[in-house]
């Protein structure tokens, strides 16, 4: 679980970053946003669960 929050806050970043230097692209930007918060709340879940 832990791996899939790791992978997905790369490719978030990845995304983002292309997004912001590719202006034709700005689609990307939205999906790394949206990959990164995912990422967010999947690590956020693994902690509540472990601390539970």
């Amino acid at each position: 679980m832990i791996g899939l929050a790791i992978l997905l806050l790369i490719v978030g970043i990845v995304l983002l970053l292309l997004g912001i230097f590719i202006g034709a692209a700005k689609f990307l930007l939205w999906i790394g946003i949206i990959i990164l918060i995912i990422a967010v709340i999947v690590g956020i879940i693994r902690l509540v669960r472990r601390s539970v």
